[in-house]
């Protein structure tokens, strides 16, 4: 992978313009922690979660299946404000960087409360060959169809 310093890198949080899909994520009492707010470590899950139900909307999935295979490989979050159970929030997804065989989305955080990220980060998913393990080149119809995202 190339080295690259993403957008969530920025000094600010995104705004919910910045985005054009949204999977809504109910809170659990669960996810809350002692202090009274969403443990940091269940926003890897709506991340993933997410990414998958972006990756569903646009009918890629079964493009990134049968002989391919994503995997994540790297993730990050950066924390603006709190977030509680009980409620929902809306994860925007967008495709951040393509590399060869790389795909980094972009994904922030967002409630009721306010238009700019609770919290924002990326996840990588890099694409290999379900047999082998070793990266391939994101399907080139996977590309076309991000130029629509």
């Amino acid at each position: 992978m190339n080295a690259h310093i993403p957008d969530t890198q920025r000094a600010g949080p995104f705004s919910k313009d910045d985005f054009n899909y949204f999977e809504t994520i109910t809170l659990r009492w669960a996810d809350n922690d002692s202090y009274g707010h969403i443990n940091n470590a269940h926003y890897y899950s709506f991340f993933d979660t997410a990414v998958d139900g972006f990756l569903m909307h646009h009918a890629m999935r079964s493009v990134l299946a049968g002989e391919y295979q994503t995997l994540v490989v790297a993730s990050e979050c950066r924390y603006f404000r709190q977030v509680s159970s009980p409620g929902a929030i809306q994860v925007g997804v967008r495709i951040g960087r393509m590399g060869r065989s790389s795909i980094a989305y972009e994904v922030a955080v967002f409630n009721d409360e306010s238009d700019e990220a609770a919290a924002q980060g990326q996840f990588v998913h890099v694409c290999v060959n379900r047999a082998s393990q070793r990266p391939v080149a994101v399907p080139e119809i996977f590309r076309l169809a991000a130029q629509n995202f």
